[in-house]
């Protein structure tokens, strides 16, 4: 059973929660980051980077860049910027883009549960991001920055959702890239019993996005545990930040490849050696795949539509997915890209990015490009199940939520 439990949020008030809303904190690099700052003072950005208060010549992972995290996160609650909610609650958090809404539960989810794989995880950490967030969670003593879970959608939470949707909402406001963003607080104790009913009655909760801030907000409770002189269980610390969105609401959009050049081939031969394992069709205009199994090619200033014959294909949930058949007969054998964690020849593009941008790397920096077909959020759930690992890069989630909106005090 999943413990999803409520909490006593620190939130902005009304009149600056739109200016304080910010994109995750790892979507900028350190020049981006100190431009968004720059222009948008309140933005939660220069206390989740809180390096862009410094000079370039101060490192990123510079202890005092951690302390002026935490002293800017004091001193916007101290002026009252902030509010604490006097109770323990759930809150609802819609995001709409594109006409397109998702409607999740915020809350707080147990690390045990992260612990005993009730929470399952489809992606490796690596260390040295995760210690990043690990300093600034147990410095701050605060999570900032929501983990994006996904269930399979229950009945019950959706009728208590759908009914206090129809009330004024505590938040509502479109941010800059036009996503809305609305928000409504869940107090009443039927319900909030009704919510936290229905998840224990569910053995698997999946992250969507979000693991190296999991896996930091789960060592930094494991730390506290160790550290504590008396422990119960029920300590802040032992659960993280979270909103979680039923599996029907949830739209993943590929992740697409760029790579820079063709190994030594000349396009005839490239061609020639791809067409072994795929069908290979020019087409007039940029291709997007409409179904599994295709990809889109751009080489040359040309489309090309691409399709997996039967013999390369799985039932296998990780060598199934459309990420492994490209990187698995055509990547890796073709183009001697045989690890692209490490690879400096292939980059990766969001699809939120669109296939404009593919032609525009492909034509500037790179040789060519692969639209793929969209990762499932049922193959995403398959993976997880069985225990396994996606490749890399094999999902992007949009809308991003945002942090700054819920921070949950340690």
């Amino acid at each position: 059973m999943a413990t999803i439990k409520s909490f006593s949020a620190y939130r902005p008030r009304t009149d600056i929660v739109s200016d304080v809303a910010a994109l995750p904190y790892d979507v900028y690099n350190r020049a981006e980051a100190k431009e968004v700052v720059a222009t948008h003072p309140l933005s939660f950005l220069r206390i989740d980077r809180a390096e862009t208060q410094f000079d370039d010549s101060v490192s990123t992972y510079d202890p005092c860049v951690y302390a002026k995290a935490k002293e800017l996160l004091d001193e916007m609650i101290a002026r009252g910027e902030y509010i604490h909610d006097t109770e323990d609650m759930y809150y609802i958090y819609e995001l709409v883009m594109d006409g397109r809404a998702q409607t999740g539960i915020v809350a707080c989810a147990s690390i045990s549960d992260y612990e005993n794989n009730v929470i399952k995880k489809h992606e490796n950490t690596r260390a040295e991001k995760e210690l990043d967030r690990i300093t600034h969670v147990d410095t701050c003593n605060a999570q900032t920055g929501p983990i994006f879970l996904a269930y399979r959608a229950q009945a019950a939470i959706d009728a208590v959702v759908a009914r206090i949707k129809k009330d004024t909402p505590t938040y509502d406001f479109v941010s800059e890239d036009g996503i809305r963003h609305t928000v409504w607080c869940i107090s009443c104790v039927e319900d909030i019993a009704t919510i936290r009913d229905s998840f224990a009655n569910l053995d698997q909760i999946y992250i969507a996005d979000g693991h190296h801030r999991a896996a930091s907000a789960v060592k930094v409770g494991l730390k506290r545990r160790n550290e504590a002189v008396k422990y119960n269980g029920d300590e802040e610390f032992n659960y993280f930040l979270s909103v979680l969105f039923p599996h029907n609401q949830l739209k993943i959009l590929p992740y697409n490849r760029v790579v820079r050049d063709l190994n030594g081939y000349d396009k005839d031969t490239f061609l020639s050696k791809i067409s072994e394992s795929f069908t290979v069709e020019a087409v007039d205009c940029a291709y997007q795949p409409e179904k599994k199994s295709t990809f889109g090619m751009y080489m040359d200033g040309k489309w090309y539509k691409l399709t997996a014959k039967e013999d390369i294909l799985s039932d296998d949930p990780v060598k199934g997915l459309d990420v492994s058949v490209l990187q698995d007969n055509l990547l890796a054998p073709i183009l001697g890209i045989l690890d692209p964690r490490t690879d400096n020849r292939i980059d990766f593009v969001g699809g939120i990015r669109g296939l404009k941008e593919l032609e525009k790397r492909a034509n500037l920096d790179m040789k060519l490009a692969f639209s793929m077909f969209p990762t499932s959020i049922e193959e995403l759930f398959d993976v997880a199940d069985a225990g396994l690992l996606m490749p890399p890069k094999s999902t992007w989630f949009e809308p991003k939520l945002r942090s700054g909106i819920f921070i949950h005090k340690l």
